[in-house]
C-alpha cells in the first residue's frame, strides 16, 4: 500500500469515528432526562467528532487552503460549545430545572440568596 492508501484509510476511520460520536451526541441529547446530562452530551462527542472529521478532510484533501479553512472551525468549536453550555446550565440552574439535591457542590447557593443587584 502507498502513503495515500493509507492516508486515505486513517481519513476513512476518522470520519466513521466523528460520525459515530456525533449521533451519540445527538441520541444523548434525545435519551438523557436532566439538563446536565444533556449538555454533556450536547457538547464533548459532539466537539470531538467534528474535530475527528475536520481532520479526516484535511488528511482526504491534502490542501494547505482547506486547512486554513477548518482550524477556524474547530477553533470556533472550541470556543462556543463550552460557553454555551455554561450559559445554559447556569440559566437552568436559576430557572430551578436542575434537580439541587442530585448536586455534589453547589457552587452558587450564595448567589441565590443575593439579589443579583444589591452587588454580591
Amino acid at each position: 500500500m502507498t502513503l495515500d492508501d493509507w492516508l486515505n484509510l486513517a481519513a476513512l476511520i476518522l470520519i466513521l469515528i466523528g460520525a459515530l460520536l456525533c449521533l451519540t451526541a445527538a441520541i444523548g441529547v434525545l435519551r438523557f432526562r436532566d439538563v446536565p446530562a444533556r449538555l454533556h452530551a450536547a457538547t464533548k462527542p459532539q466537539v470531538l467528532g467534528v474535530i475527528l472529521i475536520c481532520l479526516a478532510i484535511a488528511l482526504s484533501l491534502r490542501s494547505w487552503e482547506v486547512v486554513a479553512f477548518l482550524v477556524p472551525i474547530v477553533l470556533i468549536q472550541l470556543a462556543t460549545a463550552p460557553l454555551s453550555a455554561h450559559m445554559v446550565g447556569r440559566q437552568a440552574y436559576r430557572n430551578g430545572t436542575i434537580d439541587e439535591t442530585a448536586l455534589f457542590v453547589d457552587d452558587l447557593a450564595d448567589s441565590r440568596r443575593t439579589p443579583p443587584a444589591a452587588g454580591g
